[in-house]
């Protein structure tokens, strides 16, 4: 048996039963108190070229240079690896995020603060990742740069490609996005200075008590 038959009939057995959370001997909360600060999913959504993997890093830099635990799952970068076996359909789009949330959920507990910079286009698939952790945890950032903007920048070309239907299933185009309708934050990357816009999510950290204030 070759090892793409071995798997394909061990991922049709379906989930296993026989098995159990393991409780480490570490938890989150003794890996807030070393550090000094809370973990958080700081999930940053928005149309293709709103922003949000440049706000993303730009925010992680922040923290970073304060001496905070951070890191950034950008959704490019994602689909080089965990994901690259998925397409843009909807249901692929649904595991995609399922996917994400397990594993900013399993960043939350080791302490970090997670950044993850995707489409997620569809308001469920959201909430889905939103209910994994307890209230919050989860802090919805809107990059709120309307279409005509992102279509503007359009640095990778997508949004030329998809109106040339040379890309199916484009968000914002031929497949719909969703906007937050009650997000934590929303930000305005479509008009508002790089900086400002870190700023803003800065101070709702700190309001939030995830990150202390510098003194």
């Amino acid at each position: 048996m070759t090892a793409s038959s071995s798997y394909g009939k061990l991922t049709n057995q379906g989930a296993s039963t026989n098995i159990a959370w393991h409780q480490a001997s570490v938890d989150r909360a003794a890996r807030a108190e070393q550090r000094g600060h809370r973990s958080a999913i700081l999930w940053f959504t928005g149309l293709s070229g709103a922003g949000k993997s440049t706000l993303a890093n730009a925010v992680n830099q922040a923290l970073f240079e304060r001496g905070l635990t951070t890191y950034v799952l950008d959704g490019d970068n994602i689909r080089h690896g965990l994901c690259k076996d998925l397409g843009f359909s909807d249901a692929d789009r649904e595991e995609n995020i399922r996917r994400i949330g397990e594993v900013s959920k399993l960043f939350l507990d080791s302490g970090a603060i997670v950044l993850t910079a995707f489409v997620s286009p569809f308001r469920a698939d959201r909430d889905k990742a939103r209910n994994l952790v307890n209230e919050g945890d989860f802090i919805e950032i809107f990059c709120a740069a309307d279409l005509n903007v992102c279509e503007q920048r359009d640095t990778k070309g997508l949004y030329a490609k998809a109106r040339a239907g040379e890309i199916k299933e484009f968000t914002g185009i031929s497949s719909p996005y969703e906007a937050p309708e009650t997000p934590e934050l929303s930000v305005d990357t479509g008009a508002a200075d790089l900086a400002n816009c870190v700023d803003q999510v800065v101070n709702e950290l700190i309001s939030r008590q995830i990150i202390p204030a510098q003194h």
